[in-house]
């Protein structure tokens, strides 16, 4: 069973809580900087074990310094669903405490 699209209410206070983070038509979206590319990278990859054992992988493209990130559900006919936020939650987290707020 594919997993249910959130409402607008259920997706507004999802972001409530997800500084930074924005809706991008049916995905959430964070654009994210660091100090050099090397970093970028690296945060990209120690991130991908965690993002594994969710078993729901982002959309996310680096270009130098920058990390663009998009989260959307293709099972739910690419929709914003609870999968989603737990991944920008954790995305969220793990950014927080390499870079702070």
């Amino acid at each position: 069973m594919s997993p249910a699209p959130l409402t607008d209410a259920e997706i507004q206070r999802a972001l409530a809580g997800l500084p930074g983070w924005r809706r991008d038509g049916d995905a959430l979206a964070i654009d994210l900087r660091f100090p050099s590319f090397a970093a970028a990278v690296g945060w990209m990859a120690g991130l991908s074990e965690a993002i594994d054992g969710l078993d729901h992988h982002p959309e996310w493209t680096n270009v130098y310094d920058r990390v663009r990130i998009r989260c959307t559900t293709h099972d739910a006919g690419d929709r914003i669903t609870a999968r989603d936020t737990a991944l920008a939650k954790l995305i969220a987290w793990r950014h927080a405490q390499e870079y702070g707020p």
